[in-house]
This record gives C-alpha cells, sequence and structure tokens, in this order.
C-alpha cells in the first residue's frame, strides 16, 4: 500500500506541476490583452478563450495533487476534534459514498462529452476566433482518471492511519503562506521571550 501510495502522489505532482504552468500562459496572454486593448485600441479575439481555457485545465488537473497534499477545503471544526483512528473510518466510508461515485461519474459523462465534441471538432462560440476546444474537453477525462488513482491512495492512507493510528504524512514539497508566517511569527514570540528574560534583572519576576 505505501508503494501505491507514493507512486500516486508522484504522479497526481508531476501533473499538477507541469499544468501549474497554464498561469503562465493564462498571465501573459491577458496582459498581452490588456495592452493591445488600452494601449492600441487592437483588442484581439482569442485572449478570453485562451484565459478561461487554461483557467480550466489548471483546475481540473491539479484536483488530484491537491488531495494527495490534503489541501482540498474540509469543514473540519468537528474532524479535527477526532482521533485520527477516528478520522480515518470516516474518510474511509465517505470516499466510497461520494467520492468514487462522484468521480466515476465524471470520467463517464466526461467521455461522452468529449466525444461529441472531437466528433464535429467543436470551435468555442464564445469569440470570433473559432478556436478548437474539443481538445480541452479531453481533459474532463484525463482529470477524473487522476483523481481515481489518487483516490485509492487516499483510501490505503485511511487503511494504514486505522492500523497504526497515525496518518501517513505526504511528500513536503509545497507549504502554505499561512502556514510559514505562523511559524515565524512563532518563533519570533518565542525569541521575544527569551531576549526580555536575558536583560530582566535578578530577582524581578
Amino acid at each position: 500500500m505505501e508503494s501505491y501510495i507514493r507512486f500516486a502522489d508522484k504522479l497526481s505532482a508531476w501533473f499538477g506541476k507541469v499544468f501549474g504552468w497554464c498561469v503562465m500562459v493564462m498571465t501573459f496572454g491577458v496582459a498581452y490583452e490588456v495592452f493591445v486593448r488600452y494601449a492600441l485600441n487592437s483588442p484581439t479575439p482569442w485572449a478570453f478563450d485562451l484565459s478561461y481555457m487554461m483557467y480550466g485545465t489548471m483546475f481540473m488537473m491539479a484536483g488530484a495533487y491537491t488531495l494527495s497534499r490534503d489541501g482540498h477545503v474540509r469543514g473540519d471544526f468537528v474532524y479535527r476534534l477526532l482521533k485520527p483512528q477516528t478520522q480515518a473510518k470516516l474518510e474511509f466510508v465517505l470516499y466510497f459514498l461520494f467520492f468514487f461515485p462522484g468521480v466515476i461519474a465524471l470520467v463517464i459523462s466526461g467521455w461522452r462529452y468529449a466525444g461529441r465534441s472531437w466528433r464535429y471538432l467543436e470551435v468555442s462560440v464564445m469569440s470570433p476566433a473559432n478556436i478548437p476546444i474539443y481538445q480541452f474537453k479531453t481533459v474532463i477525462i484525463a482529470a477524473g482518471i487522476l483523481l481515481v488513482l489518487q483516490g485509492i491512495a487516499q483510501v490505503f492512507r485511511c487503511v494504514i492511519t486505522m492500523r497504526t493510528g497515525v496518518w501517513p504524512t505526504p511528500d513536503d514539497d509545497v507549504e502554505e503562506l499561512e502556514a510559514v508566517l505562523q511559524r515565524e511569527g512563532a518563533a519570533a514570540l518565542k525569541h521575544g521571550s527569551e531576549a526580555i528574560d536575558v536583560v530582566r534583572p535578578k530577582g524581578q519576576a
């Protein structure tokens, strides 16, 4: 199980990081559009299509990566008070009740949706550029398959936690800014307290 978890985490991370570069393409496209629209009075017919296709692709393909790093939003005001083994049992049940049926439905419907789009080589109707979009609808299928593979790894994590009482930790390759600031604030507070203890006269409480 642990070897599969490592495999799924690395696979999800690779796809998440590769498609994360879509944000750069989107940024340059929007910046170019703003420049030519307001500086040259010559707006592009394709910038809007580029922005929503890049954002949608990045959002979909990063889903499994986010799941592997336990980064999805969770209403954990009760969940965090539970013991790890209880958390694992709860997640184990919910994966089979909601996650896998939903993701499998996404793959099946995405297959039909993308298949129709490929048959008539669909183009965007959102702008006059007629940009092909059938290839981007295939992302729905790819993202769903990645989520299924990562979901199996998350179920294995639940099984391990139910046995050991400790959650297997994912690779520490990214860190949220809030966590960094909290750690630095705690370190600064500790350092300040130690400095006060050093300069405080003896006998003073």
